[in-house]
């Protein structure tokens, strides 16, 4: 494991001599960039191992992507390696269909700390509540990025995330009843406290994900990338390509179900995903993982 492989499949080259915020966010935004968030080898008949050499083989050598677990355990090596002061947490998703939170730990992410202050990195969460920046760990106060205003709420101890979304515009109508487009508003993200975390912790959600009938990682096939100005996601045959803030304080969005044939395709170019065995698109979950 090299860390300038690292930064060579990320295409960042700044430096890292000073352990800044402005460093940090560099960092981050260049792993989310390039290293989609996918869930393509549950679909491709393969396992998703957690181990940090795997996670670095498939990310780094296969230029491949990978969920939280291998994203943001990767995305943690890389910066303690520059020497960032990282911790892992665990945190609890929101499941929107039933309006709760995950019931066990089913999400990784960072804590860093530098100086006084304490930041959430989290280069893996994917889709539009993907941060840009690293968040300062503070209560009640908006942090505007790109993708849109996102806050923490911290409650007796436990410190809950959410984003305030823009309204959404898409060319076709149609698109807009058939793919169940949602209005601005806020929505939480997930939960989590600050209780250090070891990876070993995680090991159970990482085969539970991949395993269970109930998983949206089992349910569902995802691929997504941020892009300079928005995102891309292929979930199932579904592909949408998503501009912030295009205009008039609203997100463009648009959407094209692609056939069998055109998937390989897809993640080649869009994704620069090429994948060893054959993926089998799955969309089965009614959950509406993107908006």
């Amino acid at each position: 494991m090299d860390i300038k492989e690292y930064f060579a499949r990320t295409s960042y080259q700044g430096s890292y001599d000073k352990l800044d915020l402005a460093t940090l966010t560099d960092i981050l935004q260049h792993h989310i960039r390039a290293v989609p968030f996918e869930n393509l080898s549950i679909h491709c008949g393969e396992c998703v191992e957690l181990d940090l050499e795997a996670a670095y083989n498939k990310i780094v050598r296969k230029k491949r992507g990978g969920w939280c677990m291998e994203n943001n355990q990767l995305l943690s090596w890389a910066l303690k390696t520059v020497g960032y002061d990282v911790t892992l947490l665990g945190a609890k998703v929101y499941v929107p269909e039933y309006d709760v939170y995950a019931p066990e730990m089913d999400h990784l992410l960072l804590k860093v700390v530098l100086g006084d202050k304490s930041y959430i990195v989290d280069g893996a969460f994917g889709m539009a509540y993907q941060m840009w920046q690293p968040m300062e760990l503070i209560s009640g106060t908006d942090q505007p990025q790109a993708p849109g205003v996102f806050r923490f709420l911290e409650k007796s101890g436990v410190w809950y995330l959410e984003k305030v979304k823009r309204k959404q515009y898409t060319p076709d109508q149609s698109v807009s009843a058939s793919h169940n487009l949602e209005e601005e508003g806020c929505r939480p993200v997930y939960l989590f406290t600050l209780q250090p975390r070891d990876i070993e912790e995680f090991r159970a959600c990482n085969t539970r994900l991949q395993t269970k009938e109930a998983s949206l990682f089992v349910s569902k096939s995802i691929c997504s990338l941020q892009t300079t100005n928005g995102i891309r996601a292929l979930v199932g045959w579904k592909f949408t390509e998503m501009k912030y803030n295009y205009k008039d304080n609203m997100d463009l969005v648009e959407i094209r179900i692609l056939a069998d044939e055109e998937i390989e395709k897809t993640l080649r170019e869009k994704f620069s995903i090429t994948l060893d065995n054959k993926l089998v698109p799955i969309n089965r979950s009614r959950q509406n993982i993107l908006v």
